[in-house]
């Protein structure tokens, strides 16, 4: 294995830092870190990593004015890593530019499942600098073209609004869309009933694909905040 990404870790608790940095290590990534926002910040523009893991909660500047910071100049993928669970801090680091959430305490292999995520999409954007044609991952394929969805093959019979959901979040694959990001791409508008919407749905994807209730494979819903399309969390 040869994944010489280079990942920035921004993380002031020593213990969270050394075991991050450590399982992104073993997996052959090729890691810096900081413990503040300066020092982040510093390094983010003196390495141009390919990932920023970035905590909220940092000594000298709340991460999200980092976040802010970091997207007025450059996309690069950033996944947050906060001890804060609320919806709405979830929502706003999202709708920042974050490309994903995590929570602490969280699982060494969904995390690094995530990372893996992130950087395939990412890599997939800079060869072929936008998708088109065909999308596959796993089992699943979409044509965008002629507008057909696959599971291994078969062909699965989804309404316009439906497909069109499935594209937005292949075309932001291993990323957390918010329901208002989702709702606002699809329908033009996000208001009271738009989520209400958008479950309905993402519902009648799940009943298509034979998911069970709950059931995690190909979408992941991050209750309260949005969806996210993977193959392998």
């Amino acid at each position: 294995m040869n994944n010489r990404y280079k990942i920035l870790i921004i993380e002031d608790e020593a213990n969270i830092l050394r075991f991050v940095a450590a399982l992104l290590q073993a997996e052959d990534y090729f890691v810096i870190t900081a413990d503040t926002a300066e020092k982040g910040l510093l390094m983010f523009t003196s390495h141009r990593p390919d990932l920023v893991v970035l905590d909220l909660g940092l000594p000298d500047h709340d991460g999200t004015l980092l976040l802010q910071d970091i997207r007025k100049t450059s996309p690069v993928p950033v996944m947050v890593l906060s001890a804060r669970s609320e919806e709405k801090d979830k929502v706003e680091a999202l709708d920042m530019g974050a490309n994903d959430y995590v929570t602490k305490p969280f699982g060494s292999r969904e995390f690094v499942a995530r990372v893996r995520s992130i950087l395939r999409f990412n890599r997939h954007c800079a060869e072929e600098g936008k998708l088109g044609g065909k999308f596959t991952a796993g089992e699943m394929t979409i044509d965008y073209d002629a507008r057909k969805f696959y599971i291994q093959d078969n062909e699965i019979k989804l309404t316009q609004t439906e497909f069109n959901i499935m594209a937005l979040l292949s075309e932001h694959f291993g990323k957390v869309l918010t329901y208002s990001a989702i709702s606002k791409e699809i329908w033009g508008y996000f208001d009271s009933g738009s989520t209400k919407k958008l479950q309905v749905n993402m519902a009648n994807i799940r009943k298509k694909l034979s998911l069970k209730p709950g059931e995690n494979k190909f979408i992941f819903n991050e209750l309260g905040v949005g969806y996210r399309m993977h193959t392998d969390v």
